[in-house]
C-alpha cells in the first residue's frame, strides 16, 4: 500500500482547515478569547489559587503512591453484609 494514498487525505485535511482559520474574521476573535481563557483557568489559577498537595504534605514518592492509591481504592459506600 503507498504512503501517498495515506498522506494524500490528510495533507487535504489540513489544508481544509488551515485554509478555514485563515479565512475566518469574527471566529479567529473568538478563538483568541477562548485560548485566552483556558490559559487563565488552566496556568494562572493553578499557580495562585491551587497548591500542590502531595508535595506539601508527603516527603517522599512512596508516601504520596500509597496515598494516592489509598484514595483511588477505597470505597466511599461500603456494603453491608447481613450477619446473622
Amino acid at each position: 500500500m503507498p504512503t501517498s494514498r495515506i498522506i494524500s487525505p490528510l495533507v487535504k485535511l489540513y489544508y481544509f482547515y488551515f485554509n478555514g482559520f485563515k479565512s475566518m474574521t469574527v471566529g479567529k476573535r473568538l478563538w483568541i478569547i477562548i485560548l485566552l481563557k483556558l490559559f487563565i483557568m488552566f496556568v494562572i489559577l493553578k499557580v495562585f489559587f491551587f497548591k500542590d498537595f502531595l508535595k506539601t504534605n508527603f516527603n517522599d514518592d512512596e508516601s504520596r503512591s500509597k496515598y494516592v492509591l489509598e484514595e483511588l481504592t477505597q470505597s466511599n459506600n461500603p456494603v453491608k453484609h447481613n450477619q446473622k
